[in-house]
């Protein structure tokens, strides 16, 4: 792979910011916004806003994005009445799916509905596949009825299509703290996990394990350092990727700033089992504010692709 697409979407006080929209890098530090920085695809389901976005790379060579059902612009001070918990306990049980095999032709937009009477909403999922079994767990953030609706844990559900989905199951529970924002990726035949810890610590966290649902994961004592550098609280939805030289980057979500300050900083360590991730600002430039998202190895030929395809003379012809 040559290049990377980056899924996000923008914090807007309009509903236009709560779509997909789609950012290109052929080195994963310099990024260039796609489609003159409009989005490139449009909610029309649901709340009609997305959130939250992840994109993966299925074995047959088709492109799936999720994302959280929610948005704020549309639904936070009339469904919602301005108050978080009713989102946490009363948002959409689906999320919206969207396929394609060439990245520019995308199918219509689907509802998967992972949950029942018994979850709050379903928050920034993420999809990684599970070799032992040759599938795909999608796993996001969610409160349950069975702690009344407490702290958030991560559930997840499995498919191989992306139509059959198994009924959702715990993946993991923080005993001292919800968790959200879930992202696993694989290493050497390791998992590495991580999570926003919304207390003890209120940062980033990673964890190690052995298999994408095993329960044999611990947390990464050099990435619990480089993370209590931080100030607390204001840090969420990572993202991680391997650069062309070997090391990884992870982009970590800053919102600690209203409006255009917020947006994506930049980590690098050499590897995700040595997990010392040093902010790297300096190294990486951006066209505006990225938020919540997932960054997918891409060819140069579908770089062009993507960028030709969106290109100003193309999209008003």
């Amino acid at each position: 792979m040559d290049a990377y697409l980056f899924v996000h979407f923008k914090e807007k006080p309009t509903p236009d910011g709560e779509q997909v929209y789609f950012a290109l890098s052929r080195d994963g530090f310099n990024w260039e916004s796609v489609n003159g920085g409009h989005y490139v695809l449009e909610s029309t389901l649901g709340e009609k806003g997305v959130r939250d976005h992840t994109i993966i790379r299925t074995d047959e060579g088709k492109f799936v994005i999720l994302a959280t059902d929610l948005s704020l612009a549309n639904s936070f001070h009339g469904k919602y009445k301005g108050d978080w918990a009713n989102i946490g306990t009363g948002g959409s049980k689906s999320l919206s799916l969207w396929e394609s095999d060439d990245l520019v032709n995308w199918s219509e937009q689907r509802l998967v509905e992972l949950g029942d009477e018994n979850f709050g909403c379903l928050w920034a999922p993420d999809i990684v596949r599970d070799p032992t079994q040759g599938d795909y767990v999608v796993h996001w953030s969610s409160s349950h009825k069975s702690n009344g609706y407490g702290e958030k844990g991560i559930y997840y559900s499995r498919t191989r299509d992306f139509k059959q989905f198994s009924a959702p199951q715990l993946l993991v529970q923080k005993a001292d703290s919800g968790i959200i924002d879930s992202a696993i990726y694989e290493e050497d035949g390791f998992f590495y996990r991580f999570l926003k810890s919304e207390a003890n610590p209120e940062t980033l966290i990673l964890e190690k394990g052995s298999s994408v649902a095993g329960d044999d994961y611990v947390r990464i004592d050099a990435f619990d350092e480089e993370m209590a550098k931080l100030e607390q609280g204001l840090y969420e939805a990572p993202t991680a990727f391997k650069l062309p030289n070997g090391k990884w980057c992870l982009m970590i979500d800053y919102y600690g700033v209203p409006g255009e300050g917020q947006g994506y900083v930049p980590f690098i360590a050499d590897s995700l089992a040595d997990g010392r991730f040093v902010r790297s600002d300096e190294s990486f430039s951006f066209p505006y504010g990225f938020k919540h998202g997932t960054v997918l190895s891409i060819t140069s030929e579908e770089y062009e692709r993507v960028k030709r395809h969106y290109s100003p003379e193309v999209a008003s012809s």
